[in-house]
């Protein structure tokens, strides 16, 4: 037979008093104890994963968050208080590590925190000591303890988050008294008072009730700071009961503003709403993206609320439960159902709350005036008994309420139960038992026998029985027929508390505080199974009859298999953090249902050692029928009614407003299909036109182009010719560096040596030093070695010699041993002392010689890329060389032209004067053209000013005349088409006029009339025609306006876009214009450069002549002439370029002229008037 195994399936709960215990572990996975166990619960998928708590710990304290989110700190109280750091990554969060005091004694740790790279962990031990401990906690190492508080409490504890090395920097407190502090290093900079309006509107209202209120009401008004939360923007921080405060920071330096305040809204079925919003906040958290605010109260409730709504909120936000709304109290009953997937419990808080196991939500609960001690789910699931203390009520499970039909006069009913058929119902009377009928309500029986109070009873399966036990250490069997006690087993020592049947309804389970587990049969005790220390609270039994589950006041769960076993043989698990006070089994043995003192109610999965469920013997299909009232289903059915009436108007309104839509979009799309052909015929006349002004532009900007190129080519000619001179030049001075580099070389190579034997030389001389001293030491240790060895020789034999002697003798010879030892270890240490430091020289010599053969390569590189350096110049050089053969054939040649000019040196000094005398007299003349071309540019300047408006005005001008013949033509369609209507009207007149003297000649015939004149009425008048002709005439009309308009809207855009290209034509041609001016300057630059060049050139060929020359008379002649001639040819050229520059200014001044006169009226004259 497979062992029988709980597991943990789902809780609900949430454990109050433990420090911190609401975390967020990521976006959608919050961590909160439950019980003894720490819940992972997902909040989009709602599933839940359990840590449970360690064996033998009185409860959980504290719970911590790395700042990685990865390792989870549980501080568990006891003898000796422990803190367990689970992995989070893991599916299973298994145990890392488990930390403690250490020697020194702690019974609890009242809060922990991470380190910011979660490699320490500081936690703070409580009273009387208040240690506060700091771990490595994956070494599990104490690094420091410090005594932190000898009178007061401490509540929490955090880290800098910049650094690991303190605690607190920058640290914001709450107090009692309601008032919020920033300290930064240790210094007040910030202090603020929370005084929320409700405080201020209770003190009112006592101060005018009372004229003297007591210290101790006023203090507990004050809005109590009991939980802050750090994030990006701010903080956040608990103002009072039920509130919350954000505070964001501004941008003054440490000051805070409250930006929103977030309140716990009334519950709706509660008998005092307001009592929600009277909850302490005791811990916040925000989730890691920072979008949503979560928190836990002292009332065991879990509330969640996302950032952005907060802010969206005008007013005050309210907080939402994160799952459901849970006990606060005590649950003090317990019971389910055949028919349906539902759980019943009450709880001292005055609630009663059904759940669902099946897809672990909570259905309705209710809340009443009077405590609930006891409840029973009939086997239908529509009806629940509960026990409260002024009365037993018989209540209807209504599709949204809970509704009292029946009332019973039993006052603080501790235990009642319905029978498995349902037809029968048992509720405990102090210690008296009776039986009712659940359809006749009639009290059946009256079970009297109990002498102190009964604690539990129960069914039997085929509801012939029931069995009781109680206070006074009896366990009864009754008749439920005939009333009858049939069997009884009493033991006076024991005071049961639960009791259990078996499935074939002869042997009784009962639990009591003897700390036994008993096995009763016809009357007897036939086995007890001592369960140790722990008292056992409640049992049950499966209906298969494997196994027993049994629950204990330390909150655990043991499973027991049947037949109960001679030795202590079971499997126990951490459930509750209290004793755990009604256990139940489902109907189909697959769960397992306890609920507990810390008010926690915990669903276990039954199922065998290999993970799969019990077998069944039938499958239940549970029930979805729901009572209802007939008032509510009438309200239901009519609002059905209104809804279904509505919706048909809706749906019918819907029809014509879509019909009608239909027809005017039609109507639009006609209009616009018609209005996109013209416009799109009117683009396509305006591209052509556009491609026949750009077929122009490119031909014109061809030619401009064509000319520019050819320009520049000539300049680059010239450029060339004067880059071949500098060149020379730039040859000269590469010899000069060619020469400083070969002794920059010299001294180089020379450096390198000599370094290169000092660094050998100083490590020859080291090594030397290192090696005799390494020598040395070796001999000293191994004479200490011998003599050491020698010594214990001689002291061994010296051991023997002295044995048969005293004991006195030994004790001196031992202590003359240890003298000895201490020395020479001593001796060894400053050896070993030695030999390290000379290891460290060694190293550091070493670290030297590396340094400067690091420095050595360096070097070698660097020479490397002077010698790549140098290569790539001797290439330049052999270039060179090859270009100044070229030249000196050149120069050759020129030298005979030079002797050939020589002899016209004669008269081109005469030449000389003249020429002198030219250059002022153009000098003078150039001073005063460029005043008047400086005149002429400022009048085009204004003259281009005036042209610009006279543009903008002709435009507009030309704009309205076009708008005006256009408005004429429409005016002179119309006029056309007046007149034709008139002409056509004047001959159906003329018409008619003829018709009717024909009928006027038969004015005696009255019936020949009659005919005569319908007949003119058939031919002339029909009122249809008129009717839709006068509607048509205004239609088109309105039509011809409205395209009228259309167009005349576009031709106003076109002739804007006009105009703005008009604009950006003008402003190209003046960057055309002022790039012209600056090429100009450039050429008149670049030809100065040139002249310059030449005049060096000329310098450099008579030096190349001189050096050249053999004979020195020659030499002289040649040298008087170059220079002569030198002279001569600069003022040439100069000459020359002067005139040059002055002829392509006038022929500049020509031209603009020329564009003056062709474009521009002269300035003399006036411009034509403006006309608006």
């Amino acid at each position: 037979m497979a062992t029988v195994v709980a597991q943990s399936h789902y809780i609900f709960g949430l454990r109050t008093g433990v420090r911190n215990n609401l975390l967020y572990s990521d976006e959608q996975t919050v961590i909160f104890p439950c019980g003894n166990n720490c819940v992972r619960y997902n909040i989009d998928q709602k599933c839940q994963r359990f840590i449970p708590g360690t064996e033998g710990s009185h409860g959980m304290k504290a719970l911590a968050i790395s700042t990685n989110r990865r390792y989870l700190a549980v501080s568990e109280c006891g003898e000796n208080a422990t803190i367990t750091v689970y992995d989070l990554q893991h599916e299973q969060s298994r145990k890392r590590k488990k930390l403690s005091g250490g020697e020194i004694p702690a019974e609890e740790f009242v809060c922990m925190a991470f380190s910011p790279d979660s490699k320490y962990l500081i936690g703070q031990a409580g009273g009387p000591h208040w240690t506060l401990f700091l771990w490595m906690w994956e070494k599990q190492r104490v690094m420091a303890t410090v005594k932190t508080s000898s009178t007061g409490t401490i509540t929490q504890v955090s880290f800098n988050p910049q650094d690991n090395t303190q605690i607190c920097d920058q640290v914001i407190v709450g107090t009692e008294t309601g008032q919020l502090m920033l300290f930064d290093s240790g210094r007040l900079r910030w202090e603020m008072n929370l005084t929320s309006a409700q405080a201020v509107e209770r003190l009112e209202e006592n101060t005018e009730s009372n004229e003297t209120l007591p210290t101790t009401s006023a203090t507990s008004i004050l809005p109590r700071v009991t939980a802050i939360v750090g994030y990006s923007k701010g903080f956040v921080c608990s103002a009072g009961p039920g509130t919350v405060c954000l505070f964001e920071k501004t941008e003054e330096t440490d000051q805070y503003k409250n930006t929103k305040r977030i309140k716990i809204p009334p519950e709706p079925f509660s008998n005092e709403p307001s009592s929600a919003e009277k909850q302490e906040i005791s811990t916040l958290c925000i989730s890691p993206s920072e979008d949503t605010l979560s928190a836990s109260t002292d009332c065991g409730q879990l509330y969640s609320l996302p950032l952005s709504l907060a802010e969206l909120h005008k007013g005050d936000a309210h907080f939402e439960f994160m799952s459901h709304s849970f006990h606060s109290g005590v649950i003090s009953g317990l019971s389910t159902c055949i028919r349906k997937p539902l759980i019943a419990t009450c709880s001292l808080d005055r609630s009663v709350r059904i759940w669902n196991f099946q897809y672990n939500v909570l259905e309705m609960y209710m809340e009443f005036q009077e405590e609930a001690f006891s409840i029973a789910l009939h086997p239908t699931g529509l009806y629940i008994l509960v026990g409260f203390s002024d009365r037993l009520r018989l209540m209807n499970l209504l599709i949204d309420d809970i509704s009292t039909f029946k009332e019973f006069n039993i006052r603080g009913c501790r235990e009642c139960v319905f029978s498995h058929g349902g037809h029968l119902f048992a509720a405990v009377n102090g210690n008296v038992i009776n039986i009712y009928s659940t359809t006749t309500f009639d009290d059946v029986l009256n079970l009297k026998g109990h002498n102190e109070k009964v604690r539990s009873i129960a069914f039997s399966s085929d509801d012939s029985r029931l069995v009781s036990c109680g206070m006074d250490g009896a366990v009864y069997e009754w008749n439920t027929l005939s009333g009858a006690r049939e069997s009884e087993s009493v033991l006076k020592s024991c005071s049961y508390s639960s009791v259990a049947i078996s499935p074939d309804s002869k042997t009784f389970f009962a639990v009591g505080t003897d700390c036994t587990l008993k096995e009763i049969q016809d009357c007897q005790i036939i086995k007890e199974v001592p369960v140790g220390d722990v008292v056992c609270t409640t049992v049950a039994m499966l209906r298969s009859g494997r196994a027993l589950f049994v629950g204990t006041s330390s909150g655990t769960v043991r499973v027991i298999r049947y037949p109960l076993p001679i030795q202590k043989d079971w499997l126990e698990y951490q459930a509750h953090a209290g004793p755990i006070t009604k256990m139940v089994i489902t109907f189909d043995d697959q769960f397992l249902l306890t609920v507990s003192e810390d008010g926690c109610l915990l669903i276990w999965k039954i199922i065998d050692k290999e993970g799969r469920a019990l077998k069944r013997e039938k499958e239940i299909v549970y029930a979805e029928e729901i009572l209802i009232t007939k008032l509510d289903l009438e309200e239901k059915n009519k609002i059905l009614r209104d809804l279904k009436r509505r919706e048909m108007e809706l749906q019918e309104e819907n029809k014509y407003q879509l019909s009608l839509r239909d027809m005017t979009y039609k109507e639009k799309i006609n209009q616009l299909t018609e209005k996109f052909i013209q416009q799109i015929n009117s683009l396509n006349t305006e591209k052509e036109v556009l491609k026949s002004e750009k077929e122009k532009q490119q031909a014109t900007h061809s030619k401009v182009l064509s000319d520019i190129v050819e320009k520049h080519e000539k300049e680059r000619q010239d450029l060339e010719s004067n880059n071949n001179q500098k060149l020379m030049l730039e040859y000269e001075k590469f010899q000069d560096l060619q020469l400083k580099l070969q002794r920059v070389q010299q001294q180089y190579e020379q450096q390198l040596h000599s370094v290169e034997e000092s660094k050998v030389k100083d490590l020859d001389d080291i090594t030397r030093l290192n090696e005799a001293k390494l020598q040395e030491k070796m001999m000293m240790l191994t004479q200490c070695q011998e003599e050491s060895q020698q010594q214990v020789r001689e002291f061994q034999e010296y051991i023997k010699q002295l044995e048969e002697e005293g004991d006195l003798e030994i004790q001196d010879i031992r202590l003359q041993y240890k003298q000895l030892l201490t020395e020479e270890k001593q001796t060894n240490t400053k050896l070993k002392i030695e030999s390290d430091t000379t290891k460290k020289s060694f190293q550091n010599v070493q670290k030297e010689i590396e340094n400067k053969n690091l420095e050595i390569e360096k070097l070698k590189q660097e020479v490397q890329k002077l010698q790549a350096v140098i290569r790539s110049l001797e290439k330049d050089i052999v270039d060179l060389k090859n270009s100044v053969q070229e030249r000196d054939g050149i120069i050759h040649d020129k030298e005979k032209t030079i002797y050939g000019l020589v002899k016209n040196t004669d008269m081109l000094k005469n030449t000389i004067a003249v020429l002198e005398f030219k250059k002022g007299y153009i000098q003078e003349q150039i001073e005063p053209k460029e005043n008047e071309i400086k005149e002429l540019k400022e009048q085009m300047q204004e003259m281009e000013g005036e042209l610009d408006e006279f543009h903008k005005k002709n435009t507009q001008q030309q704009l309205k005349i076009a708008e005006l013949n256009l408005k004429l033509k429409t005016k002179d369609k119309e006029m056309q088409k007046e007149i034709q209507k008139v002409q056509d009207t004047l001959t159906l007149l003329n018409r008619f006029k003829s018709d009717l003297h024909k009928c006027v000649d038969n004015i005696q015939d009255p019936p020949k009339l009659k005919e005569n004149i319908r007949e003119l009425y058939k031919y002339y008048v029909q009122q249809s025609d008129a009717v839709e002709t006068v509607g048509v005439d205004t239609d088109i009309l309105r039509e011809h306006n409205k395209q009228r308009e259309h167009f005349e809207q576009i031709i106003s855009s076109l002739k804007k876009q006009l105009t703005r290209d008009t604009k950006v034509n003008e402003a190209n041609n003046v960057k055309l214009m002022k790039e012209n001016v600056t090429l100009i300057k450039e050429i008149n630059e670049l030809r100065q450069e040139l002249s310059t060049v030449r005049i060096q050139l000329h310098n450099y060929e008579s030096q190349s002549t001189f050096n050249k020359s053999k004979n020195k008379i020659s030499t002289d002649t040649r040298a008087t002439v170059s220079a002569g001639s030198c002279g001569l040819m600069t003022r040439m050229n100069f000459e020359q370029e002067a005139e040059k520059i002055i002829e392509l200014q006038r022929l500049e001044i020509q031209r603009l002229k020329q564009e003056i006169d062709g474009q521009i009226p002269s300035s003399g004259t006036k411009l034509p008037p403006l006309t608006n």
